[in-house]
Order: C-alpha cells, then structure tokens, then sequence
C-alpha cells in the first residue's frame, strides 16, 4: 500500500488494520503542511504523550492510538491549526492519567500532583497548553456521589468557559462515541451510559458563535453526533 493511502483511510479502519504506526503515518503526514518549528512542537508533544501512555492500554489497543485519533481529527476534519490546541489534544489525558510521572513528584493530593503536572506544560510549552489540558482534565470524584453525572457536569462547566476546549473535547468525544463499536460490548455499555446524556448540550456549544470553527466543521461534528446517538441506542435500547 502507498502510505499516502492512509490519508483517505477513516481513522478507525487505520487503526484496526494497521495500528499505531500508521495512525504515526497519518499524523506525520497531517504535520507536512505545518512550518519546521512547529512540527517540533508537535513531535514532541506526541513523544511526551508516548512516553507517558506507554503501558496504558484502551481495551484492545495501546492507549497512544486515541490520543492520536483526537488530535488528527482535529487537524484533517476540523481544520485547525493552531499548535497549542493540538499539543493540547495529544496531552488531554497526561495530567489526569499520569501526574506523577509528569509532575517528577512521588506523592501530594490530587490538588497538588495535579497543579505541579500542569506547571510542567505550561513550562515545556506555554501557559495556553497548560489550561488547555486543565479544562478537559477531570477533578478528583465525590465518591459518594455518581462518577458519570460528576463527570458531565465538569464537562459542562469546563466547555462553558472555554471555547477552545469545546474542540478538543468534541473530537474526544467522537472517538469515544462514534468509535464505540470498536470495543467490546461491557466498555461500548459503559461509554454508551457515560456519554449519551452528553450528547444534547455537545451539540448546543458545538453550535455557538463563539465556538471557534468553520461551518463545515460545525456541520461535520454535528453529523458524528448524531452518529454517536445512533449507536448509542442500539445499545442502551436495544
């Protein structure tokens, strides 16, 4: 196969056939059409979120190939290219899975791991990152209280305040929901309930002025919502 296939390949059909170096393929080759300085940005970024995720699977696959995912989306479908946002979406998951490792600290509250770890980003790239990763960055649950409403309920606040997130998030949240049938059917469960009553107010913020994307991209992840709900009840409601 030309490798220049992988560009008209979806990202889930790259995925199951040919893994996480072709989703390192496609994403070298999104990166052609960014100047010099910034794919050193970005490389580093993905060899930063490699080293981290290195032992952290997703089901079936390692985790790297997710993060990939997202900030692939968001580059070829959502056309943005703005290098703090997509170094963001690589680092989405890196405070919240590993602020131990990022934050060089052994122990500390949730609070202040997480405060070092994203001190960390804001220093190895810039303050912008670092809060970018912050608003899609769970807070530490109430275990008394419903992990999934906790959770959407941070989404919720977080993508209020922040525009930019919205986007990071959206992609996030198409891999986890349209890509929900590539799992197996306990974790498609699992997601299906997290993130279905989601699904209504992605669509109202996708949809704000001060969402910062084109129509067509609004027009695209509108579209992959709507997939997403689709699969979500045929699994919720048989």
């Amino acid at each position: 196969m030309a490798p220049r296939m992988l560009l008209s390949m979806p990202l889930h059909a790259i995925t199951e056939v040919y893994g996480e170096a072709g989703l390192r393929d496609r994403f070298l080759m999104e990166l052609e059409q960014f100047p010099p300085g910034e794919q050193t940005q970005l490389t580093d970024a993905l060899d930063l979120a490699a080293k981290l995720h290195a032992d952290d699977r997703r089901v079936r696959e390692p985790y790297l190939n997710h993060l990939l995912r997202v900030a692939i989306r968001i580059i070829r479908y959502y056309r943005v290219h703005d290098v703090d946002v997509i170094v963001a979406a690589l680092l989405h998951d890196a405070v919240e899975d590993h602020p131990e490792e990022l934050s060089g600290l052994e122990q500390g509250s949730h609070t202040e791991l997480t405060e070092a770890a994203i001190a960390v980003l804001a220093l190895r790239y810039n303050s912008r990152v670092a809060e970018l990763v912050r608003s899609v960055t769970n807070p530490e649950y109430d275990p008394d209280r419903d992990r999934h409403e906790q959770y959407r309920e941070h989404v919720t606040a977080s993508l209020e305040r922040d525009p930019w997130a919205r986007v990071i998030k959206v992609s996030d949240f198409t891999d986890n929901g349209v890509g929900v049938v590539h799992t197996t059917p306990e974790k498609a469960l699992s997601s299906a309930t997290k993130y279905r009553p989601l699904v209504p107010k992605l669509r109202e913020l996708v949809g704000r002025p001060d969402t910062p994307l084109s129509i067509e991209a609004k027009d695209h992840i509108l579209d992959q919502l709507d997939l997403a709900e689709e699969r979500f009840a045929a699994i919720l409601d048989g």
